[in-house]
């Protein structure tokens, strides 16, 4: 070990410099000591957050074609699909609606177009389901209504031209008779099934075997939409809180059960 020693000093003065220096590398190595540690804290944030970020795209739903309109499976399996606005109305009605659907509808003004594929030769029981989605959808839900009624017709006796020409977006043409489910009751159920959150007619859950479902009831109360949709959230374990809102009725307050 080599010490330089300046000959023009006292001992007790390069004694001095050297204890002068001797501080100033402590706090150097101190300070390299407090980088390297938020360095390290830095690292295990970033990933961290990583790892979480990975976890969130394992989590991510595959989205079938159907599931940019509302939809559900009815107890019989059936794909019952319904418009979320005027666009989508027409969208259903031009290339989803086909000769062996039924067409379902609240009576009243701000409704969805609801399909039932395949549901013309159905049983009443399944078609209630449907007229039930669909009062759940409609404006009756906003209005405050428990109750609404609901028709479904044919393919034949749904049109978009009249005698004065053809109609405006979400606008159509019926004739001949209805099949009237009257003072359908509104209520909806969402569920986590086979890893996917879906929302089914109250009427409909009573046939399931809910022994292993996350569930929650939901009814028309005091909660705004975001309240209920963090409620919900909490009561699935399910976090796409987007995905929760796009599949609540539009307009209108809640109350979760």
């Amino acid at each position: 070990m080599e010490i330089e020693i300046d000959f023009t000093k006292s001992a007790q003065d390069n004694a001095n410099d050297y204890f002068k220096k001797s501080k100033k590398l402590i706090l150097k190595k101190e300070g390299a000591e407090k980088a390297i540690k938020d360095l390290r804290k830095r690292l295990l944030e970033i990933q961290s957050s990583t790892k979480k970020t990975e976890r969130r795209i394992v989590k991510v739903e595959k989205r079938e074609w159907y599931e940019k309109f509302h939809w559900f499976y009815t107890s019989n399996n059936m794909l019952t699909i319904g418009g979320r606005d005027a666009h989508q109305n027409e969208l259903l009605n031009s290339r989803h609606f086909e000769e062996n659907d039924l067409f379902f509808h609240a009576d009243i003004f701000g409704a969805p177009v609801v399909i039932l594929k395949n549901g013309l030769n159905v049983d009443k029981p399944i078609r209630e389901e449907v007229a039930q989605f669909a009062a759940s959808y409609s404006r009756a839900w906003g209005e405050g209504l428990h109750s609404v009624d609901v028709y479904a017709m044919r393919r034949n006796q749904v049109s978009k031209s009249s005698s004065k020409g053809s109609l405006g977006t979400g606008s159509f043409l019926l004739s001949g008779e209805r099949d009237w489910y009257r003072s359908t009751q509104l209520g909806l159920v969402m569920l986590v099934k086979d890893e996917k959150l879906q929302t089914i007619p109250a009427v409909m859950f009573g046939k399931l075997d809910a022994s292993n479902l996350k569930y929650a009831r939901i009814k028309q109360g005091s909660f705004k939409k975001s309240d209920a949709a963090k409620k919900i959230a909490e009561k699935l374990d399910y976090n796409d809180l987007d995905n929760i809102m796009r599949q609540l009725p539009p307009a209108g307050t809640f109350k979760i059960e």
